[in-house]
């Protein structure tokens, strides 16, 4: 299993840099995630979306698609892309700390 070291941290990953345990995620989990991965500092936007799919992931043990997260985050597609530069999918939920989520390429 691969492993990652951020700012002294190790984390398992798969391949594609995704929390192998989802459940050692936290909010210092996220924001090193962030720093790593050139999302930059979180802001409340950011948390919105972040909140929403941990909580949607804990609750469906799924990502949430993407329209949902627009829906119920009030913001729209392309700002979602302007906080995450890697995506809602590769970017968000490597943040939120989901495993890959299915479809993601």
């Amino acid at each position: 299993m691969p492993e990652i070291d951020i700012n002294g941290k190790k984390f398992e990953v798969d391949g594609d840099g995704f929390l192998q345990k989802p459940e050692i995620w936290n909010e210092e989990v996220a924001i090193l995630f962030a720093n790593s991965d050139g999302t930059g500092e979180l802001n409340e936007k950011h948390w919105a979306v972040v909140n929403y799919i941990r909580s949607h992931w804990l609750e469906n043990d799924m990502a949430p698609m993407v329209r949902n997260i627009c829906k119920n985050t009030g913001l729209r597609l392309r700002e979602i892309y302007q906080l995450f530069p890697l995506g809602p999918a590769r970017g968000a939920c490597r943040i939120a700390g989901l495993p890959k989520p299915d479809g993601c390429v």
